[in-house]
């Protein structure tokens, strides 16, 4: 739930229970993933994700592969969705929500029938063996669908090189929830990377001037009007960052650890978590659509004016997120941390080809800083990632 439920406020071994990992790893939300660990060095605990089946520190060519497939998803999340919503078009987003929770949940039901030949009940038995999470992902299912209808708001209003540079704070949120919440402490050089952080999002939605921004609604600067739709983005985009950190911290505080021992032994997959979570997303959404679309969609229908431009944001969504979720598992927080850097910088060249997006020098010092600011807060042990690629690149 990310693209998509995690948050990174501590990294180190990265010990967690295996329950854990398989949940985060069942919601992929890049820009919404970091990763919450424990100071626990149990060894029983070691999580299992690595980049790869390799000796320690090694930086393998899946894990490159990973991170370029994750770079690549995220930032094309945002310039589809940018290029769609930047006219405003006037479908409504629960149908898009639901139409996306829908598409996950039928091709994961797919793979469990036609890949694993693993019969219907086989889902129904899992429901029954998880319920009490089942009920307790009711919270991160409605955050992850409050995201993902302020992604349409967001890139409604801001450029999408502007958005992809501020959704970079839930790092700040999380970290802040992490400390109220579970008593987390940082490391000096994560507080460090945050204020770094905070500057360099600044710096990039400093208002540029005549002339800034995309055609079409967003930053574009100079009247009254668009600086009161930029601001509608930024507050979306906030909406976003604080969303992402309290479902983070809420699934390390309430649902970790609670998964039962059947559930652990292997006979139950990702896309059996996939089912549960796009179930819980499509009832809770459900519910908001009835409350809040109930006129329009009982006088026009659910799809009323759903353009070709929706379907094709729906399907990436959809598609792109499970695909992201299934190769999570070759990606540490180290490669995460260099996947959303890059997403960053091509969201801004792109934003700038594609758009016409006009960026000045102070937003490239930004976006620089927030890069930088990513990778320090994923980066511990750094050092062993350059010193293997050193060694690949001789022994090549």
């Amino acid at each position: 739930m990310v693209e998509s439920i995690e948050s990174d406020v501590e990294h180190g071994s990265q010990p967690c229970s295996e329950g854990k990992d398989r949940l985060l790893e069942s919601k992929a939300l890049l820009p919404l993933e970091v990763s919450i660990d424990d100071d626990n060095n149990d060894p029983k605990n070691e999580s299992k994700v690595t980049t790869a089946p390799s000796a320690p520190g090694t930086v393998t060519k899946i894990g490159f592969a990973v991170l370029i497939l994750l770079a690549v998803q995220n930032c094309a999340k945002n310039i589809i969705m940018r290029y769609v919503m930047k006219d405003s078009p006037a479908f409504l987003k629960s149908a898009a929500v639901l139409s996306s929770e829908f598409t996950k949940m039928s091709l994961s039901v797919g793979y469990i029938l036609l890949i694993q030949r693993r019969p219907l009940c086989s889902i129904v038995t899992y429901f029954r063996e998880d319920a009490t999470n089942t009920l307790l992902l009711i919270i991160p299912a409605s955050a992850y669908n409050l995201q993902t209808s302020m992604e349409y708001v967001a890139l409604a209003h801001l450029d999408s090189a502007s958005f992809s540079v501020l959704v970079q704070s839930k790092l700040v949120f999380t970290a802040v929830f992490a400390a109220i919440v579970l008593r987390k402490r940082l490391k000096y050089v994560q507080i460090i990377s945050l204020l770094l952080l905070t500057t360099g999002v600044m710096l990039c939605n400093l208002p540029r001037g005549d002339g800034a921004g995309d055609a079409g609604g967003g930053t574009d600067g100079g009247s009254g009007a668009s600086y009161g739709s930029a601001a509608k983005g930024i507050m979306a985009t906030l909406t976003i960052a604080v969303s992402s950190g309290f479902a983070s911290v809420y699934t390390e505080k309430v649902i970790k650890g609670r998964r039962r021992p059947i559930l652990e032994n292997g006979d139950y997959g990702l896309a059996y978590m996939q089912v549960q979570l796009a179930t819980m997303s499509i009832l809770t959404m459900g519910g908001y659509a009835i409350v809040n679309d109930y006129s329009t969609i009982t006088e026009y229908g659910l799809f009323y004016k759903f353009t070709m431009g929706a379907a094709v944001t729906v399907s990436q969504s959809a598609i792109g997120g499970l695909i992201v979720a299934g190769v999570l598992k070759y990606a540490d927080s180290i490669l995460k941390g260099y996947a959303t850097a890059l997403s960053v910088v091509l969201t801004g060249v792109l934003s700038m080809i594609i758009f016409g997006t006009k960026l000045d020098i102070i937003y490239f010092i930004g976006v620089i800083i927030v890069v930088l600011a990513v990778i320090l807060y994923n980066g511990q042990g750094l050092g062993k990632y350059a010193c293997s690629l050193d060694a690949a690149n001789k022994i090549g």
